[in-house]
Order: C-alpha cells, then structure tokens, then sequence
C-alpha cells in the first residue's frame, strides 16, 4: 500500500471550510480543555477562555478544534464560542442526545459522539436527522475504555477486533439512515490494538474518513512517544485522513508534535525539520547549543525546510548536502551549504547568524 492510497479511497467530508478525506492533506486537530464556570447560572462552558485558547491553537498551526459540551446550560455559551472561532468547532457530546441536537443548531461545523452512550436507537437516530437538518457531519467515536457492555464482555474477540466492530455496526446503521457524512474513530491508550483497530477498519471501511489518534497516551514525554509509533504506523501505510496528539498538558503542545509526526514520515511537510547529529568526541564545536538556537529559531518559521547542523566530517557534509540548508562543522568553524552545493565557511560563533542570513535569501 502506497502512502496515498487509503486516504485517495475515503469520501470526502466538509467540516467548515476543512475537508477531511478524500485524499486532502492530513488535517491536525486538538481539543480545548478550559474548566467550566459558575457565574451565578450555574456551571458551564467558558467561552472566553475557550476563545483564547483557540486562539493559541490556531497560530500554533490546529486546524480543526473540538469543544466538549459538558451540559445543556453551556449550550448558548457553546454558540458564542463558534460564532467567533476562527477555526471550525466540532462539539464533543457524550450521554444527552439533546445536548447533540442542540449544538447541531447552534453552529457546530461537525459532532463527536460515542453512540454507545448516547442511548437508545431513537436517540441516536435524532441526532443524525438533526446533522442532517444542520448540513453538518458526525463523528463516530469509538473508545477501548466505553465500549457496550455485551461487545466489551466477549472473549472470543480481541479488543482491537471489538472496537472495529462497534465502530462497523454504527456505520452500517448510519448508512441504513441515508447518513454518509461521517468520520470514524476507534481509540485505545494501547498503541498495537489501536494500530490493529484502524487497520482493520481501513480494510472494512476503504471509503470512511478515519480520525486516528492513541487516547490517554499521557503527559508530553510518554504520550509524544506513544503518538509517534502507533500514528508513524498507521500514516506511513496511508492510513488516517484527520489525527490527533492526544497530551496531558497544554494542547498548544499537541500540535507540534502532530506535524513532527507527520514530517517524519514524510506525510506532510508545513515547517522545518532540523537535522543534527548526537555529538561525540569528533566534534570540535560547541555543537548542543548551536542545534539548540537554530532549532529555537527555525520554530517561527512556516517553512517546510530541511536544515541539517552536523557536528564533524563522517557524515556532517553529506547530511548537510542533502537538506535544503546545512552546515558541517570542522575545528571551531563550519562549511555552508545550501542545496548541495558549498556556500562559505564560518567561524563557530557565526554559524547561526550566517545560517539564518542564507535562509532568508531562499
């Protein structure tokens, strides 16, 4: 399977302005986690402070953000937050059908919900008629840890195979209702059941839009671990139309690391990627910091380049060919170059500033 093929096969669907599937690029997301308020109404949706955190979401590069909508007296508040978001705001809904409805009306561009604990057949069903009505598309989240109770209690199937099969059913009955306009999730905190569940559903469902995404995967180090080899798995054999870095911190964290993710497997390229080496004793600069400035630098940029800083002359002038910009260091000095070709060399405290003076020439 070529990188392109599975996302060239999904349909198409339109939330606001992003089109997921379809063989469009890989759309980032993230999910606001500002606490609820009590202002005297009650407790309920912040929509200033999920304002501002859209904000920072979006000049981190998020296209796509999901709002929980925790009660149906945060309802009016969910509406002013997507009156004013800059980005296409999906509601996250769990447990009220009605709460679904009622952001389905008042400006979400997509739903999330767990059909499994929405309720009865009924319920689910008014929420796909009032999506319909609405003009927008449905996620169908599908968790290892929210599974129905007689799926969960099987032991003839493994837990990557009943999560397939939940998210499989509600397809079939979302199809049954002339529903098309849907993104399938099927997520674990375990990275190879995860991966297996989104294989299988690749293969099942060729023409579902997959949101692909290892939950609980935990704080910035272990869950930028765990996000990278279960989601470089799934997108290095074209599968995933839409991810999200699921981190316990700041969600403004998540979305470097998704385009990280996503560069690294030469999926999608939107901002620099810095190619330095580990150091050793061959090295005859003070190579740490200097990677460390560049990197800091090359992190304002919104270029999709490749700039290598190699510390020593086993593998630093190849590397530094290679990228689009680069520089190997020999003793207290280093050699530009830019495309292959050798530009000048410079003294070590210059590396950076003659670096970046070349960047800006591109």
């Amino acid at each position: 399977m070529t990188q392109q093929a599975a996302r060239e096969k999904t349909r198409p669907v339109q939330v606001g302005s992003v089109t997921i599937g379809g063989g469009a690029p890989v759309v980032v997301q993230s999910m606001t986690n500002v606490p609820m308020v009590d202002d005297g109404a009650g407790p309920h949706l912040d929509p200033s402070g999920n304002f501002d955190q859209i904000l920072r979401l979006k000049d981190a590069g998020c296209e796509v953000v999901r709002v929980a909508v925790p009660n149906r007296a945060s309802l009016p508040y969910f509406e002013q937050v997507t009156t004013v978001s800059p980005l296409p705001v999906i509601a996250d809904i769990h447990f009220d059908h009605e709460i679904a409805i009622g952001a389905a009306h008042r400006g979400a561009a997509a739903l999330r919900i767990n059909p499994g604990n929405i309720g009865s057949t009924g319920r689910v069903d008014a929420v796909i008629d009032a999506a319909g009505e609405a003009g927008i598309p449905i996620r169908i989240g599908v968790n290892a840890g929210s599974l129905e109770d007689a799926l969960a209690a099987r032991d003839d199937l493994t837990q990557a195979e009943k999560l397939a099969l939940s998210a499989r059913g509600f397809v079939e009955h979302f199809h049954e209702r002339q529903f098309e306009d849907i993104v399938v999730s099927a997520k674990a905190h375990d990275v190879l059941t995860t991966v297996a569940a989104y294989e299988q559903l690749s293969r099942e469902l060729p023409e579902v839009p997959l949101h692909i995404g290892i939950t609980e995967a935990g704080g910035i180090q272990q869950g930028t671990i765990k996000s990278a080899a279960g989601l470089g798995m799934l997108l290095a054999h074209g599968i995933g139309d839409t991810m999200r870095v699921s981190l316990t911190a700041d969600p403004v964290e998540e979305i470097a690391v998704a385009y990280g993710i996503l560069a690294a497997v030469d999926v999608r390229r939107v901002k620099p990627e810095i190619i330095s080496c580990p150091t050793c004793s061959r090295c005859q600069v003070d190579l740490i910091p200097i990677a460390d400035e560049v990197a800091r630098r090359l992190g304002k940029l919104d270029k999709p380049l490749k700039v290598a800083v190699m510390g020593c002359v086993v593998n630093g002038p190849g590397e530094a060919r290679d990228a689009d910009l680069g520089v190997a260091c020999g003793k207290d000095s280093g050699m530009l170059f830019a495309h292959g070709e050798r530009l000048r060399k410079v003294p070590a405290d210059r590396i950076v500033d003659e670096l970046f003076s070349t960047i800006e020439q591109l």
